[in-house]
């Protein structure tokens, strides 16, 4: 089983950046895919992007390529979210969430962190 703790989110400008960290209890943390969706109030929750255990294969919604960078630190348990060139549509609950395998949808993951608040103003 898996753990996993968000943290990094805050009050930013458009064009500014954040970086989220996604952090994980469990040894067997290296063993699986970590994603990223993030849930505006009223919203879906919506696939942001997404790592494999390796970090050799990641994902990204058309909506933050080129933008936002995931990377995967095994060694500490952690995967990051670099988010750059911010938007106010970006605002939105972030949270990571863990599988064995990547995905792109909310069903393909069984673990979930609590969310962490990123607002975007204009």
């Amino acid at each position: 089983q898996v753990q996993l703790v968000e943290s990094g989110g805050g009050l930013v400008q458009a064009g500014g950046s954040l970086r989220l960290s996604c952090a994980a209890s469990g040894r067997t943390f290296k063993s699986y895919a970590i994603g990223w969706f993030r849930q505006a109030p009223g919203k879906d929750r919506d696939f942001v992007t997404a790592i494999s255990w390796s970090g050799d294969n990641t994902l990204y919604a058309d909506s933050v390529k080129g933008r936002f960078t995931i990377s995967r630190d095994n060694a500490k348990n952690t995967v990051y979210l670099q988010m750059n060139s911010l938007k106010p549509e970006d605002t939105a609950v972030y949270y990571c969430a863990a599988n064995r395998f990547i995905g792109t949808t909310h069903r393909d993951y069984d673990y979930w962190g609590q969310g962490t608040q990123v607002t975007v103003s204009s």
